[in-house]
């Protein structure tokens, strides 16, 4: 039997259920001697996507290695991070670098990033289209949500479609769009809304969440961004923790059992084999955390 267990369910109604408490209190003194925490419970780790399969893999490992999870799965992106600094989960694992730092700065907390996982390009898609051909002239769809508009519009600049009034921004916005000088027009719509816009044969840049339940192969992109260059760097997705827990060893543990080559294959399966795994070390996930925070803070 497993030692795991996936709790379902809107995220306001699973905190209300499960009455989820905050770390024992000998966990509360170790951290205040700053010895390393120990876990008397299961370790409680949030995340959104529980159902995909790399989470079956991931949990098996760690019953091989004798560490107790509870999987508490939410179904919207701003709860998980509520509830770690809130103490009603240990960690998470659901998000990249600029939605943490988006959330920091804007709820006045100081998660950590502590292990990188992998990068999802983001990709332009078009129906019935396998090449950038003839797309001049058009209106493409892209997701209007404060985390991922701005890579939408550098997806579109690297495929050379967008100009930008100013070269090299990190996070531009449709204001940013030199629109006499760019090859399409920009449509910003919510992200569940740009696979509606493919559907009718409009180009859209979707989310990689949202492929696999529109029907949508991954592989026909007409074109995706680089996951190499350094605007792609903030999108790197990471595990999460409190200060406190950040040098856990059995945190550290779970992240390590995340780059299992099972769970690393599970995770490319899943995505469609558009998933990259990402290799950084703490003190990089650091830098670039506190750079994005700087910024998200101007």
């Amino acid at each position: 039997m497993k030692l795991t267990r996936i709790l379902a369910g809107s995220a306001a109604a699973l905190i209300a259920a499960t009455g989820l408490v905050a770390c024992n209190d000998s966990a509360e003194e170790d951290a205040a001697t700053g010895a390393d925490t120990s876990f008397d419970g299961p370790i409680r780790i949030g995340t959104t996507d529980a159902n995909l399969r790399e989470w079956d893999v991931f949990q098996d490992l760690a019953e091989e290695e004798g560490i107790d999870v509870e999987i508490v799965t939410f179904a919207d992106y701003n709860t998980p991070n509520d509830a770690l600094a809130q103490d009603q989960l240990d960690v998470n694992k659901f998000q990249h670098l600029q939605f943490l730092s988006n959330y920091n700065v804007g709820a006045g907390q100081d998660l950590e990033a502590f292990s990188a996982t992998e990068i999802y390009p983001l990709a332009l898609f078009w129906q019935d289209h396998d090449s950038l051909d003839g797309i001049e002239g058009e209106r493409v769809a892209i997701p209007n949500d404060a985390t991922n508009q701005g890579r939408a519009i550098n997806v579109l600049v690297q495929a050379g479609l967008v100009t930008l009034r100013e070269e090299g921004l990190l996070d531009p916005s449709p204001a940013d769009i030199d629109t006499e000088a760019s090859e399409v027009e920009v449509t910003p719509v919510d992200a569940a809304q740009a696979t509606l816009a493919y559907n009718e044969g409009t180009p859209a840049v979707i989310n990689n969440s949202f492929l696999e339940r529109a029907g949508i192969d991954p592989n026909s992109a007409i074109f995706q961004d680089d996951p190499s260059t350094e605007q792609a760097e903030q999108y790197i997705n990471v595990w999460v923790t409190t200060p406190e827990l950040a040098d856990n060893e059995e945190l550290q543990q779970l992240a390590e059992l995340w780059k299992d080559p099972a769970v690393e294959e599970a995770v490319l399966e899943s995505s469609g084999g558009t998933a990259v795994p990402v290799d950084l070390t703490d003190e990089e996930l650091a830098d670039i955390q506190q750079r994005l925070e700087e910024r998200a803070a101007e």
